[in-house]
């Protein structure tokens, strides 16, 4: 079907502009049927929340679309949309059977890139498509991190984090898609090394309302490596001293080493009067070594 110059229904010509047809054919708009329009394949949104869309909808059905959607020539004589797929899916909700368009000849990359940046600029994208979207836009332009971040108008740091996102596990992804998991949240996750902790983690984040600072504590405790246990002496020697120890000192007593310099000596006593016994007995054995009295076993 062929593009037509015209009005915008009920959009310009809603409030009262008589000159509507004009600013539009000034501005290159063109109303086209919403049926002669195609998704774009490389469309960063991939979830359209159904009650902000039918908000949008009624919005339209009441105001029309005031803000045109941008297309390029496409294949049998349809247009493929470059930026506005909101605004083309809420008007064929309401409705519509045309919509005011901007055509452009875009190359395919320039169409892609155009798009992309649209969507990451304009759209509340949740932060696994916002990743996705930098990815394929760094992909397809062979830009780094730092290039694709002056092209979007955002930080390296952001980009590089939501770009990071994608390599979760997808249970934790599609959490992220639901908004069930914030980024915040979601980015300690990464630490997790298995599929399967990240999934346990991010369930026990949600069930527990933890905030993105506990979500890191969270992680920290399950990465941290428990702190080795001094062992016991098993050298035949040792295990003499550490028994003749027991019988001279009257009580349990325990040499526990981490390497061949290092360790310590454990006494036990279960009241205050062997305690008092014992000071009084390795006091006494100090006394003996100050006069030169070598310590017996």
């Amino acid at each position: 079907m062929s593009a037509k110059k015209a009005g915008l229904g009920r959009g310009l010509g809603a409030f009262g502009f008589d000159n509507a047809k004009r600013v539009m054919a000034s501005e290159g708009i063109t109303i086209l049927p919403l049926a002669d329009i195609v998704a774009s394949p490389r469309q960063a949104r991939q979830v359209f929340e159904e009650d902000a869309l039918q908000a949008l909808a009624d919005s339209i059905r009441q105001y029309g679309v005031v803000q045109p959607v941008v297309v390029r020539p496409f294949e049998n004589g349809r247009y493929e949309l470059i930026a506005g797929e909101r605004r083309w899916r809420a008007s064929k909700l309401a409705g519509l059977t045309e919509i005011p368009a901007l055509v452009r000849s875009y190359e395919t990359g320039v169409a892609a890139e155009v798009s992309l940046i649209e969507n990451i600029q304009r759209e509340n994208l949740n932060a696994i498509e916002e990743g996705a979207a930098y990815k394929l836009l760094a992909d397809m332009s062979d830009l780094t991190q730092e290039q694709l971040a002056f092209k979007v108008g955002k930080s390296r740091s952001h980009v590089a984090n939501m770009m990071r996102l994608l390599a979760l596990a997808p249970p934790v992804r599609m959490l992220i898609e639901n908004n069930s998991l914030s980024m915040g949240q979601a980015r300690p996750l990464l630490q997790l090394k298995t599929a399967e902790l990240q999934v346990q983690a991010a369930e026990k984040i949600i069930a527990q309302g933890l905030s993105a600072r506990q979500a890191e504590l969270l992680v920290k405790q399950l990465t941290e490596r428990p702190k080795e246990k001094n062992t016991v002496v098993r050298d035949a020697h040792l295990e003499a001293l550490q028994d003749r120890l027991k019988i001279c000192l009257g009580t349990n007593v325990s040499i526990r080493v981490k390497n061949k310099n290092k360790g310590k000596i454990e006494i036990a006593f279960s009241s205050a009067d062997e305690f008092e016994r014992l000071i009084s007995l390795l006091t006494e054995e100090e006394n003996r070594a100050e006069k030169g009295i070598p310590f017996s076993l």
